[in-house]
């Protein structure tokens, strides 16, 4: 899968994992043929906004394969019909052939069947592509009439319904009914993109108020299977023309696949929405869709927006009577999505506002395992319940893709990195990963791929390229992390400075950045406050103590703040801790101390899986123990010890103690600041006070060691 997700990316071709899954089961694990198909694709259809074409398109590897095959006419029909199938039993696959089992295994067909336990598929899946390709729509509608016959004889009405639509040339009407039952109920059961292709395929055999039916469930089973650019377009069919009532039930998915898109809620009047009659159906629809609007406004930190759907939220449940059930649920989503954290305890259902929430909370109140327990509650299908705010759709990708990416959230602030990147993949592979959260899917894949690889992989650089071009995630951290690790100190600080100076924009919900480079800086007033367990907050404290404090405060330091870490029960924040308490005190000279704890960190940090973190810290440790120095790739060697120091001293006493470790005079420093020299020696008095050293050699030998060591 990377092999192939790296070739697409050299190509120019991006991919959402997801797709490319999705392609290998049906090309086979080919480079050169998924690429091929991939080329086909429009963009929507490559990043997982619209679905893939059926068949996918074929290509010449794949025509090339099948350029002798020669079947019967008899033979080529049970081959399409094995392709066009809804599922996999053979019962069905005997009837249409007039053949036993064993006929079809010796047989000519033989070889391209699979047949195991009752079930039966063609042994390669891309021959589906080219039977597809190679057969004339008519060809295809008579075995469609056949299967019809077959499970209508058999009495499956579901298959019998679908194949009797898929064989009409000319429209059906009758099948729509039947079909639009079938897409909810597959809805229901997590089937979202069988559901679309079920509700599309009635829509296109219905009229008047049956057809605006069929296209709001074709549009919002799109956007529970992540298909924004799809939703948008059926949904937005039935503006202003469609029935009011199909109307409200598509709005809140129509928000949902724009806000996506657009990067922002659209700006609408909630109240021009509202229903024009009195019908509680109604209102319920406009009251969920309001509810989707607030949730959507608060995790794009639109808090006006929030607001004003909030009001909107609050009015409909009032006539729905679902002040309770819907209302409160959705309110406390918000706010926690916005960052606030003194919100009330309102216990919502199901897997959003129900498990999510108490996950959420959890971790918050410093409890991150029972976080994760109460996630895999939901998941094990002991705990499912109805959610009022995603009813009939709790199964679907676009939920799953929601708690994915909440579990991989709570096992990085547990400090398993390797074991979140897993999961970060498998999820990827499967769900719509980039729609949750405004794209917080995307920061944390990046992240994960810099704490374990050092650089962006395959995975998070195909998910970077699937977001809509509205979605944003701050690049200059991830090059500042990339360059820390690389050892490139400097850099990186002068990334971070810049991020700082963009007003340092991060998500709510806290993803592990590089502290370690803007420790010196005062936070941002007036910025949201971040979700996050109490950990992560008592981590940057210690890394502020380890950076503000004076050379002279460090000695007793040291010993406090080694302690608290010791609370840290994160490998990965405990680790980072641990490695700047020993380079502060291989700064100091304390070597001894200085190993001890870079030796703890290294330990911290392969515990968690943070293989590019633990790297830096050992190829620091090999130098140490070699006697080597560290160099700092820069045209200025005392870059590094400027930086540190300037958290420290004032401006004067930085400029008088730069230039004495530059080995200048005191007369002539005086000279070159245009200050007397008594002057001079007042700022020196303090910067060995502040630095704890006692004469200009001691705060040279210092300023290189900052230099080897940071």
């Amino acid at each position: 899968m990377e092999e192939i997700l790296e070739d697409l990316l050299e190509n120019d071709l991006s991919c959402a994992p997801h797709v490319v899954a999705r392609l290998i089961s049906e090309l086979t694990a080919d480079p050169p043929t998924v690429r091929a198909v991939v080329s086909q694709l429009d963009p929507g259809q490559r990043h997982g906004l619209r679905p893939l074409p059926t068949p996918v398109p074929m290509v010449e590897s794949i025509e090339a394969l099948y350029a002798h095959l020669v079947l019967d006419p008899g033979d080529r029909d049970l081959l399409i019909a094995v392709s066009l199938r809804l599922d996999d039993r053979l019962d069905p696959l005997l009837d249409f052939g007039g053949r036993s089992a064993a006929d079809l295994a010796v047989g000519a067909v033989g070889p391209l069947l699979d047949i195991h336990a009752g079930r039966v598929r063609l042994a390669d899946p891309r021959l589906a592509i080219w039977l597809r390709a190679t057969s004339s729509s008519s060809a295809a509608a008579a075995v469609h009439e056949r299967l019809h016959l077959i499970f209508e004889s058999r009495g499956e009405h579901v298959d019998a319904e679908w194949h009797r639509a898929r064989a009409s040339l000319g429209g059906s009407p009758g099948t729509a009914r039947e079909l639009i039952r079938i897409a909810r109920e597959a809805s229901e059961s997590g089937l979202s993109e069988r559901a679309f292709h079920l509700a599309a395929e009635a829509a296109a055999h219905a009229s008047g108020t049956q057809r605006d039916e069929a296209t709001v469930v074709a549009g919002v089973a799109a956007i529970a299977a992540g298909f924004a650019i799809e939703a948008a377009k059926q949904l937005a069919d039935l503006f202003p023309g469609g029935d009011e009532r199909y109307r409200l039930q598509g709005l809140g998915g129509l928000l949902v696949a724009l806000a996506h898109l657009r990067g922002a809620v659209p700006e609408v009047d909630a109240q021009a929405l509202k229903p024009q009659s009195d019908d509680a159906e109604d209102w319920y629809s406009w009251t969920r869709a309001s509810a989707f609007a607030a949730v959507l406004c608060a995790e794009r930190g639109d808090r006006q927006g929030m607001r004003s759907w909030l009001d909107a939220l609050r009015e409909g449940s009032t006539r729905t009577n679902t002040e309770k059930d819907l209302r409160d649920p959705v309110v406390a989503l918000a706010w926690l999505v916005l960052g606030d954290r003194e919100i009330a305890d309102v216990r919502g259902a199901g897997p959003l506002t129900g498990g999510m929430v108490r996950a959420l909370r959890a971790a918050m109140d410093g409890d991150v395992d029972r976080g994760l327990r109460l996630l895999a509650v939901g998941d094990s299908g002991l705990g499912i319940e109805v959610d009022p705010f995603v009813a009939g759709f709790e199964f679907s990708p676009l939920v799953g893709a929601y708690r994915a990416i909440v579990e991989v959230l709570l096992l990085m602030w547990r400090g398993d990195i390797a074991a979140a990147r897993a999961l970060m993949i498998r999820a990827s592979l499967e769900l719509p990963v980039t729609l949750p959260f405004a794209g917080l899917g995307v920061v944390i894949a990046r992240r994960l791929d810099l704490a374990v690889l050092g650089r962006l992989g395959p995975f998070s650089r195909a998910l970077s390229a699937a977001l809509p071009a509205p979605a944003r995630f701050d690049q200059l951290v991830d090059r500042g992390i990339e360059a820390f690790l690389a050892g490139s100190t400097d850099d990186a600080v002068s990334f971070m400075r810049l991020w700082l100076e963009r007003g340092a924009p991060q998500t709510t919900l806290s993803v592990p950045g590089l502290e370690e480079a803007i420790v010196g800086a005062e936070p941002i007033a007036g910025g949201p406050q971040r979700i996050e367990p109490p950990e992560i907050a008592l981590a940057q404290q210690l890394r502020l103590r380890i950076t503000r404090c004076s050379d002279e405060q460090w000695r007793t330091e040291r010993a406090h703040v080694a302690d608290a870490a010791r609370r840290l029960t994160s490998p990965f924040s405990r680790g980072r801790v641990e490695a700047m308490i020993g380079t502060r005190s291989l700064i100091r000279g304390d070597t001894e101390i200085g190993r001890e704890h870079l030796t703890s960190a290294l330990s911290l940090l392969q515990v968690s899986g943070a293989t590019a973190w633990a790297r830096a810290v050992s190829i620091r440790l090999d130098r140490l123990d070699a006697g080597q120095h560290l160099s700092v790739p820069t045209s200025d060697p005392l870059a590094s010890c400027r930086r540190v120091w300037e958290g420290l001293l004032t401006v004067r006493e930085l400029e008088v103690a730069m230039l004495v470790v530059e080995g200048t005079s005191n007369r002539d420093i005086a000279e070159a600041l245009h200050i007397s020299v008594r002057t001079v020696e007042v700022h020196l008095g303090r910067v060995f006070v502040k630095l704890a050293v006692r004469t200009r050699v001691e705060l040279t030998v210092t300023a290189h060691r900052i230099g080897q060591y940071v």
